[in-house]
């Protein structure tokens, strides 16, 4: 069988605005703007849209695992309502001290993805604001992009189409 070739997103920081307390209700997610665009173009391109992301306000007791399945479900409420989506949300609710092998920058979470959706790192990307992403996407042998000031979303996708 084929395999398949994939986008990996942080979640905070890429699709929506990361807070310093962590987003932990729908009320505190702001999702960017225009972030359909860039989706729906790796969608259209044959790509798997695969968010991969620490979520430690979990086991910190400042959010439930039912919130954070309420926010993940309103991005994909807003995605659908432009005719897209995000094909599965991986997260890791661990604190860092916790020594688990899903909390970036290990890579038990993209592995867990390769598997699940016949995934071949080398054709697929991680995208994220900070070096535990790009170490996580390393590690299992991805091209990696740095989200941040210079480079949002929609020119890495740009980037990446044009690769």
């Amino acid at each position: 069988m084929n395999k398949k070739k994939a986008v990996f997103l942080d979640r905070d920081g890429v699709i929506n605005k990361n807070k310093i307390n962590y987003v932990k209700t729908i009320n505190e997610l702001e999702i960017f703007p225009n972030i359909e665009i860039p989706i729906k173009k790796l969608k259209k391109n044959n790509f798997y849209v695969i968010v991969i992301t620490n979520q430690s306000a979990i086991n910190r007791n400042l959010m439930t695992h039912e919130q954070l399945n309420e926010i993940h479900s309103h991005i994909q409420q807003y995605l659908k309502s432009f005719d897209t989506s995000i094909d599965n949300f991986y997260f890791c609710p661990h604190k860092p001290n916790e020594n688990c092998n899903c909390r970036k920058p290990k890579s038990g979470m993209l592995l867990e993805a390769i598997k699940q959706f016949n995934i071949d790192p080398k054709l697929s990307w991680m995208l994220g604001d900070n070096d535990s992403d790009i170490e996580a996407g390393l590690n299992v042998g991805c091209q990696t992009i740095k989200i941040g000031k210079k480079i949002n979303l929609q020119k890495a996708v740009d980037k990446i189409l044009n690769y």
